[in-house]
């Protein structure tokens, strides 16, 4: 998939873990895992922003755009 969600990264320079942000954001663990592995296929806005918030970051730092080889 050319999206590639770099949540994990984010979460490591913020010092979250995956169980602080889902409790933060009122999201599932579960559901916060799909979407960190890259295994969701799409994402609420308010999700979104939710995560930029706690994270203090940008939608930009989360998603990247990579062209399939």
């Amino acid at each position: 998939m050319p999206i590639v969600v770099n949540l994990d990264i984010m979460m490591a320079r913020r010092k979250i873990t995956l169980g602080e942000l889902a409790e933060k954001i009122d999201i599932t663990p579960a559901n916060l895992s799909i979407l960190k592995t890259g295994k969701a296929k799409a994402i609420r806005f308010s999700t979104l922003e939710a995560i930029c918030k706690v994270l203090d970051c940008q939608p930009g730092d989360l998603l990247e755009y990579r062209e399939e080889e």
